[in-house]
């Protein structure tokens, strides 16, 4: 789902976890390095907000749950994510919260890991350059919610 909104292209991914079919969540990936590039060719500025299911770096995975052999981890999984950034993408979360290693958006839903805090960051909002420069907060809400997913909302 996307629409333009005061001229940007605001959509809403969500990306296959991958683990019935990694393939076509490296596919969609691709795809959707494909589509930035293609946006910022026409000076389209563009935010894909949504559930990437990828933690894109070590700190967004708390320390007992780091395991770089697990489907959301996978270093081919995060070079997708660092080639996304690089078609003029920035990540508004963590450039806001750049140290915070408490940042997530993901519990596993058993072991009170939510109350806990145990979680990943795989829900993102990323802007273009221009778009991301006006940010003023971009906040994950553990708070809210029945999902095991919490909102995550930016102000532009």
């Amino acid at each position: 789902m996307s629409a333009i909104v005061a001229g940007v292209s605001v959509s809403s991914i969500y990306v296959p976890n991958g683990g019935k079919d990694f393939d076509a969540k490296l596919r969609f990936l691709e795809a959707l390095i494909a589509h930035a590039r293609r946006c910022a060719a026409e000076g389209q500025p563009i935010v894909f907000c949504g559930d990437l299911n990828v933690a894109h770096r070590e700190i967004d995975v708390h320390p007992k749950e780091r395991k770089d052999t697990v489907i959301g981890q996978l270093p081919e999984e995060r070079a997708l994510v660092d080639r996304l950034l690089a078609e003029g993408l920035v990540d508004v979360g963590r450039t806001l919260d750049p140290q915070n290693d408490q940042l997530f958006t993901w519990w596993p839903p058993w072991r009170a890991m939510r109350q806990r805090n145990i979680g990943w960051r795989i829900d993102y909002v990323l802007a273009s350059t221009a778009v991301a420069a006006k940010a003023v907060a971009c906040a994950a809400y553990r708070e809210v919610g029945t999902s095991d997913h919490a909102p995550v909302v930016a102000e532009l």
